[in-house]
């Protein structure tokens, strides 16, 4: 029971650590300024205040925001769409993430108990050992059913989005053009695949394509993504516990959150990495050498 405590210690850190890094990084660049805006003429001290709401400002803009894509609310007391291109970054990353900093609400806790199961796998691979979890061993049927699982979400968001940056009728339905607007359309898939229901405001989702493809997406984000899970559950509880060994990797102290982060960030980056460059980061360096589109 106490070896139990402490892994869901360790799981609460590292859900903790992912939050926390997304409210500074969300607040330092809205804090920073817009530099179209500094062109304009107002003061960069500032910071970027469009979309906001003055009486919450830069720092509550980023508390709620990092809270609520972190989670599986999709609430939001500021406009998503005027938020600078990192700023627009983090809440994105974090439905890409599964909705898991501090977590969802039905989703946040299985999301990030996939993740352990692939970070103890990954541990398990160099120290050679079986890797355990929980005391039950995770062996390939697991691993490929929480490869499943993890798939899901890239294959409806991706999937998706580059079906309806090629569709005119999708197309028109955007508020922005250039790297913006595929932005637009990736964090309408991200958000529904995700089952969390914030969005960029640019777009206009209220059409047939976007009705139907974003219910669609909904659904199978939900229940495609589950339905795995619930089997590799089934069969963990199956196996008997396992004694812990001079060779188990432990997964309740420092090393084991900071390679589960590492794990969050990477398995992330592998999947989403190509449209991030194409979204947000393609919009940064525009805005950042002065460019609009």
């Amino acid at each position: 029971m106490v070896g139990d405590v402490r892994q869901g210690l360790a799981l609460f850190a590292a859900m903790a650590a992912l939050f926390l890094a997304s409210l500074f990084v969300l607040y330092s660049v809205e804090a920073a300024g817009n530099p179209l805006l500094t062109a304009l003429g107002l003061d960069p001290a500032n910071g970027n205040l469009e979309g906001k709401d003055l009486r919450f400002g830069q720092s509550g803009a980023a508390l709620f925001v990092a809270a609520t894509t972190g989670t599986g609310t999709g609430a939001a007391n500021a406009a998503l769409d005027s938020l600078t291109p990192i700023g627009g970054l983090v809440p994105m990353f974090n439905l890409f993430a599964g909705c898991i900093a501090p977590g969802g609400v039905g989703s946040g806790l299985y999301s990030i108990l996939l993740l352990a199961v692939i970070t103890v796998f990954i541990a398990g691979l160099m120290v050679g050992r079986t890797p355990e979890y929980l005391g039950k061993k995770i062996e390939a049927r697991e691993m490929r059913l929480a490869l499943l699982a993890l798939l899901v979400q890239p294959a409806l968001t991706l999937g998706f989005a580059a079906v309806a940056v090629n569709l005119p009728v999708a197309v028109a339905s955007l508020g922005n053009s250039g790297p913006h607007g595929f932005s637009e359309i990736l964090y309408a898939y991200a958000s529904t695949a995700s089952d969390n229901g914030s969005t960029f405001g640019g777009l206009s989702a209220n059409t047939l394509w976007f009705n139907i493809t974003t219910a669609v997406a909904l659904l199978l984000g939900r229940f495609a993504h589950v339905i795995p899970l619930l089997a590799m559950a089934g069969a963990l509880a199956q196996k008997k516990k396992a004694k812990e060994s001079a060779g188990t990797f432990p997964t309740h102290g420092p090393l084991f959150v900071l390679l589960l982060l590492g794990v969050v960030v990477v398995v992330t980056l592998l999947q989403f990495f190509p449209a991030i460059a194409l979204g947000p980061l393609a919009e940064y360096f525009l805005l950042a050498s002065g460019k609009t589109f």
